[in-house]
């Protein structure tokens, strides 16, 4: 899994994927689209299973009024937001209850896919059972409060000692990774759990009830910004995005910020290595470069599927589209067809050695029962 993932490069407006994705792309499909299909006074629902003001939230709100634009018929396409269990709440009662009609579809994140690839017993559904019709990779930067003196990731040192506090989903949500990145940097972080989004974890830090905080792309760029120009926040690193040879660089996002694995070797004078590693970059991956799928029944009839996927194809033209898309997500290309299924592939799978080395972690440290 770690060897094929695309890399994104900055385009003049946007993130686009290249490499593997590019050529996956390359290959779009027109014919099977069904002229037929008609969304005309229908309501479309973009279930999304965490609480407002999170990436997934911003993500979906960004993208629903011009999926409305681009389906046949000028649908109204509603979010509706089922917080819960760090997303499996939202992701159970979908995989019970959705229609393969086209009406309905679920936009998951690495909170959603991390316990599915942990076996977390809680998940009633599976990935195997819907298909893909649009992707989205994003990014994600970690900051610190100010009054530990770090001012940058070179000072992270400074950090270790001293008790910190992470407003957390849950161990096996796409908090995860912050979990066991901060481990793996030394430092000495309580994770609070039971927050019903990324957004509720910045209004923790916002509080001062946590000192330590990361949020995906969308939602940095949008509200943990301001904190930064304020002085109430310090960046530290992005998670970083993948070349095509798997190799973690800098994201084109955040080119200033250094991207894990150098932050690492800032604080310790060498870069990381070992199973530790290995594990721990598996989920990077897993919970960034293929991090929000937006998925449908598996039974939704092809036609229906692929009318979904051209609305995707023709939004990304869109003038207004292309020009929101860095303020609003980070400028991260979107994408559909054979690039969304290549992505939801790595999305949803993971070495078995990194699991069980993830697995033993969370429950020899957090009680977490498979």
């Amino acid at each position: 899994m770690t060897r094929n993932i695309t890399r994104r490069s900055f385009g003049t407006s946007s993130l686009k994927l290249a490499a593997a994705s590019t050529a996956f792309a390359a290959g779009l499909p027109s014919a099977a689209w069904a002229q037929g299909v008609s969304y005309a006074g229908k309501t479309v629902e973009l279930v999304i299973p965490f609480g407002t003001g999170g990436g997934s939230d911003v993500w979906a709100r960004f993208n629903a009024p011009f999926l409305s634009k681009y389906l046949p018929g000028n649908p109204t396409v509603v979010v509706r937001n089922v917080p819960g269990g760090g997303s499996i709440t939202g992701a159970n009662q979908y995989a019970a209850s959705a229609k393969p009609d086209g009406l309905s579809l679920l936009g998951t994140s690495g909170s959603t896919q991390f316990p599915y690839l942990l076996g977390d017993r809680r998940v009633r559904y599976d990935y195997k059972n819907w298909d893909v019709v649009m992707a989205s990779p994003t990014g994600g930067v970690a900051y610190i409060s100010p009054k530990f003196g770090v001012k940058s990731a070179r000072d992270l040192g400074k950090a270790r000692g001293q008790r910190l506090v992470y407003a957390s989903q849950g161990a096996t949500s796409l908090d995860l990774v912050p979990l066991l990145a901060f481990r793996m940097l030394g430092l000495d972080v309580h994770h609070v759990f039971g927050m019903q989004s990324r957004g509720a974890g910045r209004l923790a830090f916002e509080r001062g009830e946590a000192t330590i905080d990361y949020q995906t792309s969308s939602a940095y760029i949008q509200s943990s910004l301001p904190l930064v120009k304020d002085g109430k926040a310090v960046p530290l690193f992005s998670w970083g995005v993948t070349d095509d040879k798997g190799n973690l660089v800098r994201d084109p996002a955040f080119p200033d910020l250094p991207h894990f694995a150098e932050a690492y070797q800032m604080v310790n004078g060498k870069p990381p290595s070992g199973n530790e590693w290995e594990a721990v970059k598996a989920f990077l991956i897993a919970g960034f470069p293929a991090q929000k799928l937006l998925v449908v029944p598996k039974a939704t009839p092809r036609d229906t599927v692929e009318t979904l996927r051209k609305a995707f194809r023709d939004m990304r033209n869109d003038p207004q589209y292309k020009a929101g898309l860095e303020t609003a997500l980070g400028g991260y290309e979107q994408v559909t067809d054979q690039a969304a299924e290549a992505l939801y592939k790595l999305g949803t799978t993971i070495p078995e050695y990194a699991r069980d080395w993830v697995r033993f972690q969370l429950t020899k440290n957090y009680n977490v029962a498979f």
